[in-house]
């Protein structure tokens, strides 16, 4: 190791021992250094790892293909490995500590002859912050450093800041030989280890990001009393100025990324009204010296799914990726050498100008909606943009602080049962509602359609420990924030006889907004129902909207009863999948909500 940044010995003794199990030919520390990225990108290009695209067209961008038997997440393979298995939970996958390494340590012996391992000292959130976690990744991976290098913090501040101390996250990727039935990401969280081996795709490799920025740190806020959530931050700016800040979760194909960056109707902006975004994926929560929940996003980019981002879908998100961005399994329109994925525009590149995501001729005469086989791009196909180039990044993405949260929301895919926005009636209750969330699946190919499938607060497969305990953590939370935000659910899916959507969304899901910041201000008054406050329907604006009429909102509030009572007997056989440590807090929420469903029938 020449001109070794550090004298930590907890760090270099680590990178010693992890050295000699994978046996690389040389080590490499990344610096955070433009020069020594640009000299990555170069290598990465020569030996085909990626592709250089269309430099005017795409500024600072390239392509990526990962192996086609790796391009998401996969949760089956991903473990949480505590002393005692109940401390992982029934959630959660659970291997034994030792008898995991034992397994582990075979695939990585020897995985990097040959090959560079690269030394990635990053943080999560900005260097010396309150909120900072300091992480070191190896990888042998040029893509993976490329990436972290967007996502979070990079560099030999990221040692300074650590000093001598061994409060850091250890992380260990190899590619070994992309073997799917060998494919593990390991989470060690009372050794602050992750280990990922046998992946090169994103969500499995880039380890500051799930791995570390909610398994590993949600298990650390749970200790260290903060949280770790699963939630995109943004705020609502004023016409006077002010701005209030509210932080949502959402499962997946929610709507999610949309809402972190949503640009408001023109009633609103007109006015003077702005939203920016501070966070679309990941927040970290701490109470302030105010007695208030204060958030930051711990990333530094955006790590976002391709297909279905347009200019009308999510215009900031596409711009934010004009540049310093890369893309991986989209199309690569060979005509320009730029990229083109399912849902950007209706302009696919013609047969003969287009390489597929695993890098084959692709016809787009031959594309057919209903049969992803036939798609140019991974259904999966991802971004990685830089924060900083999104046109509506709030200012106080930079700052150490975070911002204060005036409401926390989750929300689900629902196409009956949950109205278009309820309030919980105390941040127990609103700890219940998020422990209920769910979604119905939308597609033959997910299963059955209209499948409840629960996640609670979005973080079913982020919990980097019992599920119950996570929930019990929500609780003392409560306990320890003097103001604290409150706390609503939202569905934007509802559907009509027909199976149309109600509720027009997008931007116009910032009507809604203003009624949760107006709730938190105390501005509007609400109905008490069973499952907790619903709007007066006249109370959610409607200017200039042309199909929706204030009957539409009393609709899209109303709460079936019945529906409701199918759902908690649902969420009675999840709560006893969870398992034994479900707080009696939950149990007291959702026997309260079931006397009070019955009572009003």
């Amino acid at each position: 190791m020449n001109n070794t940044p550090t004298s930590n010995k907890h760090v270099l003794d680590w990178i010693k021992d992890m050295a000699a199990l994978t046996q690389p030919d040389r080590i490499v520390w990344i610096d955070g250094s433009k020069e020594q990225a640009e000299e990555l990108r170069a290598e990465a290009c020569a030996t085909g790892e990626m592709i250089k695209l269309n430099q005017e067209k795409l500024p600072g961008c390239y392509l990526h293909r990962t192996a086609v038997n790796d391009v998401a997440r996969v949760e089956g393979r991903t473990f949480i490995c505590t002393s005692k298995k109940e401390d992982a939970g029934n959630i959660n996958n659970w291997m034994d500590p030792a008898e995991c390494k034992s397994k582990l340590t075979k695939l990585y012996a020897g995985s990097m002859k040959g090959q560079t391992m690269y030394v990635i000292p990053y943080s999560m959130s900005i260097v010396g912050s309150p909120f900072a976690k300091y992480g070191i990744e190896l990888t042998d991976s040029i893509y993976v450093v490329l990436n972290m290098l967007i996502m979070t913090r990079v560099g030999t501040n990221v040692l300074e800041a650590l000093g001598d101390s061994a409060d850091y996250i250890k992380g260990l990727h190899a590619r070994a030989q992309l073997d799917e039935e060998n494919r593990y990401i390991v989470h060690f969280p009372e050794e602050n280890t992750i280990w990922s081996v046998n992946s090169g795709y994103g969500g499995n490799v880039l380890l500051g990001k799930k791995c570390f920025a909610l398994r590993i740190a949600s298990y650390l806020g749970r200790k260290e009393g903060w949280m770790a959530e699963h939630m995109l931050i943004l705020g609502v700016q004023y016409p006077d100025g002010e701005t209030k800040y509210v932080t949502a979760a959402f499962p997946s194909a929610c709507g999610k990324t949309n809402l972190a960056m949503l640009i408001p109707p023109e009633y609103y902006s007109k006015q003077g009204y702005k939203v920016f975004c501070v966070g679309d994926d990941i927040a970290w929560l701490r109470v302030g010296e105010d007695g208030r929940l204060w958030a930051v996003n711990p990333e530094n980019g955006f790590f976002g799914v391709a297909p279905g981002t347009n200019e009308k879908s999510n215009p900031n998100a596409l711009y934010t990726t004009m540049k310093d961005t890369i893309f991986t399994n989209v199309v690569h329109n060979t005509a320009d050498n730029t990229v083109w994925w399912e849902g950007l525009d209706n302009n696919p590149p013609t047969p003969g100008n287009a390489i597929d995501w695993k890098g084959n001729p692709w016809d787009c005469t031959k594309y057919d909606k209903k049969d992803k086989s036939t798609c140019g791009a991974h259904p999966n196909s991802r971004f990685t943009a830089m924060a900083e180039n999104c046109p509506c990044l709030s200012k106080e993405f930079y700052n150490p602080a975070g911002v204060p949260v005036s409401a926390i929301v989750f929300g689900g895919r629902r196409a009956k049962t949950a109205p278009l926005v309820y309030q919980s009636t105390s941040w127990q209750n609103g700890a219940f509602v998020g422990s209920i969330m769910a979604s119905e699946t939308t597609a033959a190919a997910a299963g059955a359609v209209g499948v409840v499938r629960r996640d609670p607060m979005a973080m079913r497969p982020f919990v980097g420990y019992d599920m119950g305990d996570y929930w019990a953590h929500w609780l003392t939370m409560g306990t320890r924030i003097p103001n604290p935000p409150k706390i609503f659910h939202v569905n934007w899916f509802r559907t009509d006889e027909n199976g149309n959507f109600i509720w027009p969304g997008f931007g116009d899901n910032m009507r809604v907004l203003m009624w949760i910041l107006a709730r938190c201000e105390g501005k509007v008054d609400a109905d008490i129902t069973p499952i907790g406050y619903v709007p007066k329907a006249e109370d959610i604006c409607i200017e200039g909207l042309s199909d929706v009429t204030l009957d539409t909102i009393r609709g899209l509030l109303s709460v079936d009863v019945d529906a409701w009572l199918e759902d908690v007997a649902n969420i009675k056989e999840f709560y006893a999948q969870v398992g034994s440590r479900v707080p009696a807090a939950m149990y007291d929420e959702l026997a309260a909500l079931e006397a009070r469903l019955n009572a009003a029938k």
